[in-house]
């Protein structure tokens, strides 16, 4: 998306400027000709009523010539042609004038209206028409600025709050006094733009610090491991035990490495494979899995063959992230269910449980409700992170239910033909 950045006061500036000079114009325009319209309708009005007049004279016997005397003024002349071809009074030989013409008894009626002074006032009326005109634009021009400037400050206020939070100042708000209008709604939608930006950045930094400080445990043995090892000497009975915690060491320190690349993963949209996955079958083989690593265990998988599209190795993690941590919350003696549906599947255990207040908080990323126990099996406290984001990955979502015993974790899938592209 390209955000055209042309200036929003001059766009605003102009726009209204536009449309007052087009207003302006128009009403010049119709003013203009309302007056010339109204004009010519009041010369007409003159010359009908002095015709009348001079029609009426004539026709009571009253001469010619009284009648051009009576009804010649200032801005009228008249002018009667006789039968005999004799003219009495005199026609305007110059100027602008409109003529009206009528006969009476053999005589020619002729009157004229002078239409000048209307002319010059119509042209006075353009002129101070054209004055107005441009005095009101740029006086409008004028208070646009400052209106235009204080209508945008709240645009300013959230630049500069921009430019302080870029300057690494956090914690500004606009802090809207209203969320009802425009710019009340676009203040609070800033406002919490940066709470979620920060949020996000204090989770990352705590993530990281975190992170760091679970690779230092494994990291800082595997040193302390190797040092007394290559300080031993050669026929020392302990080489072989060192050499065990050595590798016990790496591999933790591995286990996390993925584990926090898996999550680095999805976090930047990684694509899933999409195939058929048969879940029965996955539940299946997680079941053998899970009796080959513990022969006596007990643990089934039950339910009707489902297919799904996804990425069947990404599933077939967070089954065994799941069972795995079912087994180790139950201990040797407990026992693990998998049940699948057509929705997805379950995995429920007979041990302690999730309280109700952490069984959303154990989906955060390293967290653990037994730390000790976690530590001692080399849990990094991503499992359920890590197995959460697959799902929703998917398009799916993975919960812990509520359960009178045991932990109860159910993973829905949407059905192939809703499935959202990876």
């Amino acid at each position: 998306m390209n955000l055209r950045t042309v200036s929003l006061r001059r766009r605003v500036a102009v726009s209204v400027l536009l449309v007052l000079f087009v207003m302006l114009v128009t009403l010049v325009i119709a003013v203009d000709r309302t007056f010339a319209g109204q004009s010519s309708r009041d010369v007409d009005g003159v010359l009908r009523d002095a015709e009348t007049r001079a029609v009426t004279s004539l026709k009571i016997g009253v001469p010619p010539r009284e009648v051009v005397r009576q009804l010649s003024k200032r801005n009228v002349h008249v002018t009667v042609e006789l039968p005999n071809g004799n003219l009495v009074g005199n026609a305007p030989d110059e100027g602008q004038f409109k003529r009206r013409t009528g006969n009476v008894a053999g005589n020619k009626v002729t009157l004229y209206a002078d239409t000048e002074a209307i002319s010059q006032a119509q042209h006075r009326l353009r002129k101070l028409l054209l004055v107005l005109g441009v005095g009101a634009i740029v006086v409008t021009g004028l208070l646009i600025v400052v209106v235009v400037r204080r209508a945008l400050a709240p645009l300013d206020a959230m630049t500069s709050l921009a430019q302080a939070i870029a300057a690494g100042h956090r914690g500004g708000r606009l802090n809207p006094s209203r969320t009802d209008t425009e710019m009340g709604r676009t203040a609070a939608a800033f406002d919490g733009m940066l709470d979620s930006l920060e949020g996000s950045e204090q989770r990352t930094r705590r993530f990281v610090a975190d992170a760091a400080h679970e690779l230092r445990t494994p990291i800082t043995g595997v040193q302390a491991v190797a040092e007394a090892l290559v300080q031993a000497p050669v026929d020392s009975p302990d080489r072989d035990q060192m050499s065990f915690l050595l590798v016990r060491e790496a591999r933790r320190a591995g286990r996390l490495v993925d584990d926090l690349l898996a999550l680095a993963q999805l976090d930047a949209g990684h694509e899933m494979q999409r195939e058929p996955v048969d879940l029965l079958a996955l539940a299946e083989a997680e079941v053998a899995r899970t009796r080959y690593v513990a022969p006596d265990f007990d643990i089934t998988a039950e339910g009707v063959p489902v297919v799904v599209v996804g990425d069947g190795q990404r599933l077939a993690q967070v089954l065994a992230n799941l069972v795995d941590n079912a087994r180790q919350a139950t201990g040797p003696s407990g026992a693990v269910r998998i049940r699948v549906d057509a929705t997805g599947f379950t995995v429920s255990d007979d041990g302690p449980g999730v309280p109700e207040g952490d069984r959303e908080r154990i989906f955060d990323r390293l967290v653990r409700l037994d730390d000790a126990r976690d530590r001692r099996s080399g849990g990094s406290g991503l499992g359920l992170a890590i197995a959460r984001g697959v799902v929703r990955a998917h398009g799916g979502e993975l919960t812990c239910e509520p359960s009178s015993a045991g932990a109860v974790f159910r993973v829905r899938l949407p059905a192939p033909q809703n499935l959202s592209p990876g």
